[in-house]
């Protein structure tokens, strides 16, 4: 019974990176529903200038990483589709360049364990799709 739950809930496509994908879009999914609740974490992130952070920046930024976890999510589960995966490493480079501008551009964040988590994810998580795209996307031809 437990097997038939996980086969549904965990991408059956092989490797580790679809199941990245999938927990990174979980992540971002309880990250998007606490800015609806509380900006103490948003303004962690933007510790240069939490005083910038609002209650509606807050949510807005919550509504974008929601976004992007359904992109992500929905390709972790369709890692063969050469669109999807392209969509997928584009929200990446989306949040990258978002939090490499508020950092280096913007000066809102400060080079620390906020910032730490989106840079690594981000860059971790381009870099990997980039070499895996032949093989998950060379599966359907």
């Amino acid at each position: 019974m437990l097997e038939g739950i996980l086969t549904k809930i965990i991408p059956a496509t092989p490797g580790y990176l679809p199941k990245w994908i999938l927990f990174i879009s979980v992540v971002a999914i309880f990250n998007s529903l606490q800015t609806y609740t509380n900006i103490s974490l948003t303004k962690k992130v933007y510790a240069n200038k939490p005083e910038e952070v609002s209650s509606l920046s807050a949510r807005t930024f919550g509504t974008w990483t929601l976004v992007s976890a359904i992109i992500r999510a929905y390709a972790a589960f369709n890692m063969t589709d050469v669109h999807v995966y392209n969509l997928c490493i584009v929200s990446y480079i989306i949040a990258l360049w978002h939090f490499g501008s508020e950092w280096l551009i913007y000066k809102t964040c400060k080079f620390d364990k906020g910032l730490f988590g989106p840079l690594i994810v981000s860059t971790l998580s381009i870099t990997w799709m980039i070499l895996q795209k032949d093989y998950y996307t060379g599966l359907i031809n």
